[in-house]
């Protein structure tokens, strides 16, 4: 009986904010918080299952396909400012020194995010790649996933036989791009080759520009399954803005039994992408014309506001108070607010108890420019150990710890605002980062979350509609607002319209 193929699988995520205010250390990957903590051996496979994740994806897929998985490493921090040298080498070391400790293999598959920096290495991802390769050789098939916002480098091309991509934001699919690696690795492993095709472009999409349900992103991912239907296998990467090194970027790749297929696929790409560039720029509100908004007269379905530049699945630090102030001096009405990240915040409410009240300056701590703490009374009106469990589509599954958490609402002030805030970063991108804590959005007359796209998966459903705001924050959608250094020279930004 022939011995089934023996596939090691490791995931390392980040995704680099370089002009965010904290970097992300070892205690951040081994820490757990809207990700797992660190999973070791069996601990990948065990801890993950039934998750979002494309490790996830990748290993049922794979053991239904009949191949012996032998798990390694996985890890991921919230995005950040760049990881430490000292973070960097330890995890690529550790998975080195699984992949040595193996014994033989005939694949390796590896969940990565695609726009990691570190502090000695740019691209991340490719410097990994180059230590993974050097240790398997030439020959043995490595094929691995990427972010939809990755930021993609020859490089990585170049030494992954077979990269996919997530065609969604919000990230839906991310086990289903693990599990499309699967047969792919099993043509690989049959002796079949691919052809490679990759094409960047010449421009950076905001964010919140890249929501793939809406136009022109919906219209672009349109253009891969008829691709797949002719033998091209081919996927696109929007870009991470906020990671600046010279292949910040979109691009796609494209695979083929022939490298003519590949490469017309892939300028096939890059020609509809050149149509669709004028409509990536989407406009925002300013804080001011949000809170107009809020305080309108309003009957059913609660309006949502997104505060996309203070998103901490982007880096932002997740504590930004210009949205709060404008909407509690115009005196909005029934506004729920999450999540806001104020560790000192969390512990005065704790303290206080449950129906007590406490004056303290909250938020306000992340250096960006018009950003200052939000002083005020709160009353505590629920207090939590931060242990959620996701009840949406993205994240189902699986438990986002939060730390210390109070639910607490603006006390002496003609406004009537409710905050959620927590003692570790966490998106707000699942209503259960509410309900778990005993507040029911669908009450409220405005929802407020601190998330670029994400959240409008759970959230679309609830709402009447949906405002991206621009308050200040260290995660600038108005690329204009970025001091960058490191972009290719030929790469503009598309503005976002006000």
């Amino acid at each position: 009986m022939q011995a089934k193929p023996r596939i090691a699988i490791a995931g390392f995520q980040h995704e680099t904010n370089c002009f965010g205010t904290t970097k992300a250390g070892l205690a951040e990957f081994e820490m757990a918080d809207s990700w797992p903590a660190m999973l070791q051996g069996e601990q990948v496979i065990r801890e993950t299952r039934g998750m979002n994740l494309p490790i996830a994806g990748f290993a049922e897929a794979a053991a239904r396909a009949g191949m012996d998985l032998v798990p390694i490493l996985w890890c991921a921090a919230e995005p950040s400012a760049q990881v430490t040298d000292e973070a960097f080498e330890t995890v690529c070391t550790r998975i080195l020194q699984g992949l040595r400790a193996a014994g033989p293999l005939d694949g390796i598959f590896l969940e990565l995010h695609g726009a990691m920096v570190s502090e000695s290495h740019p691209d991340g991802e490719g410097e990994l790649l180059q230590r993974v390769r050097a240790w398997a050789g030439p020959d043995l098939p490595v094929v691995a996933s990427l972010d939809l916002h990755a930021n993609i480098s020859a490089v990585s091309v170049e030494l992954a036989d077979y990269i996919a991509i997530y065609r969604t934001y919000p990230h839906l699919d991310m086990a289903e791009t693990g599990a499309r690696c699967v047969p792919v690795l099993q043509h690989l492993l049959a002796g079949d080759r691919l052809h490679k095709a990759f094409r960047q472009m010449n421009c950076l999409i905001p964010l919140h520009a890249q929501y793939t349900t809406a136009t022109p992103a919906r219209e672009l991912y349109a253009a891969l399954p008829p691709l797949e239907q002719a033998g091209v296998l081919a996927d696109i990467a929007l870009g991470f803005t906020a990671a600046d090194f010279p292949d910040t970027r979109p691009s796609c790749v494209a695979y083929a039994r022939t490298a003519a297929a590949a490469a017309q696929a892939a300028d096939h790409i890059t020609g509809l992408f050149t149509r669709l560039e004028p409509r990536f720029s989407h406009p925002m509100l300013t804080p001011q014309q949000a809170a107009e908004i809020a305080c309108q007269p309003r009957a059913g379905k609660p309006v949502v506001l997104a505060d996309v530049q203070d998103n901490p699945g982007a880096g932002g630090t997740s504590d930004t108070t210009g949205l709060l102030a404008a909407l509690a001096q115009a005196g909005a009405q029934g506004v729920l607010m999450g999540l806001v990240h104020d560790p000192l915040a969390a512990a005065a409410a704790h303290e206080a108890g449950q129906g007590g009240v406490f004056r303290t300056a909250l938020g306000g701590r992340s250096g960006a420019a018009g950003d200052k703490p939000f002083e005020a009374e709160f009353q505590v009106l629920a207090l939590g150990d931060g242990t959620c469990r996701y009840s949406g589509e993205m994240y189902g599954g699986g438990v986002a710890t939060l730390g210390l958490t109070a639910a607490l609402r603006l006390k002496g002030a003609k406004a009537d605002i409710t905050l959620v805030v927590t003692s570790i970063r966490n998106q707000c991108l699942d209503l259960a980062h509410f309900t778990h804590i005993g507040l029911d959005p669908a009450a409220f007359r405005t929802i407020c979350v601190k998330s670029t796209a994400h959240f409008r998966a759970d959230f679309e459903p609830v709402a009447s509609a949906v405002y991206p705001v621009a308050a200040p924050g260290v995660f600038p959608c108005d690329l204009g607002a970025f001091p960058y250094t490191n972009l290719h020279p030929d790469v503009r930004a598309i503005p976002a319209k006000g």
